[in-house]
């Protein structure tokens, strides 16, 4: 008898894992994520991209691999690919999952104003940008009701820099119309810390935007140990 090849190149064993799937299908219905460790969730998703394998080795390795959930879902797809067992089904399964959480909660962000949602925003930011392995710089453009109007990256850099001009964000400001913005990046080394060139920058851009009469709300620090707001610590 002849073992169907795993669609994502790997042979297929025929171990009994049915049973097993069975089971954890059983307890997500009944309990929800919390009825599952996070090997159980990433390897429950697995196996629906890679149905005639037993996706549990390939789950523990991926999160040997990317630390953790968060770390795996931002992973991009050609460092998802390098892991043994890994195809386009399993890394379309990853990503489809990562989009649909980040819509949720762009969603929730957008749908009232910013300043009254900020657990919201924060949850967004962290779910989007924490675990990335380089520095991105973004901007939240805010109408005069502080309803968000466009959220754009304007920077990526290397492990602990990308390049930003205070003329870049004057000028895209002005051009939207924005009342306010809110600068975002994040530290790929976890700790959220803002360093002497953050503040400069911030303070740099917030003298820049008060000429036109746009305000800067603040500038968010996002690390995998917190965040930083430079508006709570007194630096804007």
């Amino acid at each position: 008898m002849t073992v169907p090849a795993d669609p994502n190149g790997a042979d297929s064993a025929a171990p009994d894992y049915h049973g097993h799937r069975a089971r954890l299908r059983a307890r997500l219905v009944d309990h929800g994520g919390d009825g599952l460790h996070d090997y159980e969730l990433i390897e429950y998703l697995l196996a629906l991209a890679i149905p005639r394998r037993d996706t549990k080795p390939l789950a523990k390795a991926l999160l040997t691999e990317f630390g953790s959930i968060g770390g795996l879902m931002a992973a991009p797809p050609e460092e998802l690919t390098r892991v043994k067992g890994m195809g386009e089904a399993s890394v379309a399964a990853l990503k489809i999952v990562q989009a649909t959480a980040l819509r949720m909660l762009s969603t929730d962000v957008a749908s009232r104003p910013v300043i009254g949602n900020w657990q919201a925003l924060l949850d967004y930011l962290r779910a989007d940008m924490a675990h990335h392995l380089i520095e991105r710089v973004r901007v939240l453009h805010l109408n005069t009701r502080n309803m968000l109007i466009r959220d754009e990256l304007i920077a990526e850099g290397t492990i602990d820099e990308a390049a930003v001009h205070v003329r870049q964000v004057l000028k895209r400001a002005m051009d939207l119309g924005s009342a306010a913005v809110i600068l975002v990046h994040n530290h790929p080394g976890g700790d959220p810390s803002p360093s002497r060139a953050d503040i400069e920058l911030t303070r740099s851009i917030a003298a820049a935007l008060k000429a036109p009469g746009i305000a800067l709300h603040d500038h968010i620090i996002i690390g995998t140990q917190g965040h930083v707001s430079l508006r709570a610590q007194g630096l804007i």
